[in-house]
């Protein structure tokens, strides 16, 4: 949802036990006049639209020159820490771009020549911090709408010298479709996307195949596509979905799902749904 867009719902019609009702007879909320609440919900629209660190993380980086759609994601507002603060003040312009739809990035010069994988969806950024100090000799364009989460990865990748990670903020599609070259990519890890898992939700789902059209065309041939999940409905789709399509190959002989390769951690989420009895499945498909 774009930050800047508000919500709309349904009222209740007036009820029919006061016909005599009407709009002029109710006064504004709190007894506000309606211009003063008017122009209070602008300035509050304003202020949801700058950025809450200067130099850092756009609230809506590719702002409304992208069409609206249907999006995978729900960029979450919760509270950020001094620490992640100060590293979003002072690492991002280092280390962070925003995904404005206006430029096509140069991944070598960005990585300093080192072959990159797109990591979508990185939460606080444990995983990703730990997979890019195991393979310094790989670049992780790491992509997420999660401020705190971005803070967080910029600080790990600070204190523990990681020089092989760049944090990218917002919607990965436009980055996939707008920002990249073909053929461009080395990998590509979806690691617990959202499961959407309400039926009327599934269409929000990440993994469609659509979404693998516009990854089929920037991943070299050869990369893989890593996906990880504890939702069985939605691991199953992954597998249908990435099957079905021409220019993925499993890379599993069985044609199922993938033990978990050694380098991706096992994050504190992931043991934690082990501990209900959640079942992770790891799918790796590589590009024909």
């Amino acid at each position: 949802m774009n930050p800047s867009e508000s919500l709309s719902g349904d009222f209740p019609e007036s009820s029919s036990e006061h016909p005599s009702s009407s709009a002029a007879e109710i006064p504004s909320a709190a007894g506000i006049p309606d211009d003063l609440r008017a122009a209070s919900f602008e300035r509050q629209r304003r202020l949801r639209q700058e950025p809450r660190f200067p130099g850092g993380p756009a609230v809506d980086p590719a702002g409304s020159h992208h069409e609206r759609r249907i999006r995978s994601f729900q960029p979450r507002r919760s509270r950020v820490t001094p620490g992640q603060e100060e590293a979003l003040l002072r690492l991002w312009p280092k280390w962070g771009l925003d995904i404005d739809g206006q430029r096509v990035l140069d991944l070598p010069e960005l990585f300093d020549g080192l072959p990159t994988v797109l990591e979508i969806g990185f939460g606080m950024g444990e995983a990703t911090a730990q997979m890019a100090a195991d393979d310094p000799g790989t670049g992780i364009l790491a992509v997420d709408v999660h401020t705190p989460g971005q803070g967080n990865l910029l600080g790990l990748a600070d204190r523990n010298g990681l020089s092989n990670i760049r944090v990218a903020n917002g919607d990965a599609i436009i980055l996939l479709r707008e920002m990249l070259k073909p053929d461009s990519l080395d990998g590509l890890r979806v690691y617990f996307p959202d499961p959407w898992p309400k039926k009327r939700h599934h269409k929000r789902r990440l993994i469609q195949p659509e979404f693998l059209d516009l990854v089929a065309q920037r991943l070299k041939p050869g990369a893989v596509i890593h996906c990880a999940t504890d939702w069985e409905p939605y691991a199953e789709q992954m597998l249908e979905v990435l099957s079905a399509h021409p220019l993925f190959e499993n890379t599993q002989a069985d044609g199922g799902y993938a033990p978990r390769p050694a380098f991706r951690p096992l994050t504190r989420f992931e043991g934690q749904g082990l501990d209900k009895g959640h079942v992770v499945h790891d799918l790796l498909f590589a590009r024909r």
